[in-house]
């Protein structure tokens, strides 16, 4: 399994970020590890800022490559809201030396992704949305997205070839923010809550 993930995919979250919409699809990876499957997350002792990411996320069911982007969305089965983690001050301190930040995006723990749901014809007008108790963090919905998904399956075929299990993280709206330990975040995609994390102590190595 891989986890490939797009930056800069709404607009409104670039800006909020200071940086310009890119004028194609950047993609990155994240290692099998990132995956925090049971839901719990461990807030990382090397940084002092972990912010949380909602994501439209989408599952692989096919192997290659497609042909066209026409042919792009038959390689996606289902469909859920994941949360890209990212230490924010580490990621800082990298982009200001100019230097790769997987450090501080494909640590152990970083990805999280609820409960698959199957894709109706109406995914793209579901909104998603991730809570914190009873506070709205973020809302958005697929129309928003820079680039769509048929695209971004194709583009990032180019680079990666798709395998099921594969998951593709589809970028951020606005509204990103810290966590603490102690917090539960819910995610939903229409009215389904597909999945909660909570945040625990930092690790200590």
């Amino acid at each position: 399994m891989k986890i490939v993930c797009v930056a800069r995919n709404y607009v409104l979250h670039a800006q909020e970020m200071g940086a310009d919409p890119p004028p194609h699809p950047v993609f990155f990876l994240k290692p099998p590890t990132a995956w925090a499957a049971s839901g719990e997350i461990s807030y990382p002792s090397f940084s002092e800022r972990l912010e949380y990411e909602a994501e439209l996320v989408f599952r692989i069911s096919r192997v290659g490559r497609p042909r066209s982007m026409e042919e792009a969305l038959a390689f996606c089965d289902a469909v859920t809201v994941g949360i890209d983690f990212t230490a924010r001050d580490l990621q800082a301190r990298l982009k200001a030396q100019g230097l790769p930040w997987e450090m501080a995006k494909a640590f152990d723990g970083s990805a999280w992704w609820g409960a698959w749901l199957p894709m109706e014809p109406d995914w793209q007008s579901q909104p998603f949305r991730l809570y914190r108790g009873s506070q709205l963090l973020q809302e958005g919905r697929a129309q928003d997205m820079l680039f769509p998904l048929p695209r971004l399956l194709w583009e990032a075929a180019r680079y990666f070839s798709w395998e099921p299990g594969d998951v593709l993280f589809t970028g951020t709206p606005p509204g990103v923010g810290p966590v603490a330990p102690g917090d539960s975040l819910q995610a939903y995609l229409g009215q389904v809550c597909v999945g909660e994390v909570w945040i625990v102590e930092a690790r200590r190595f």
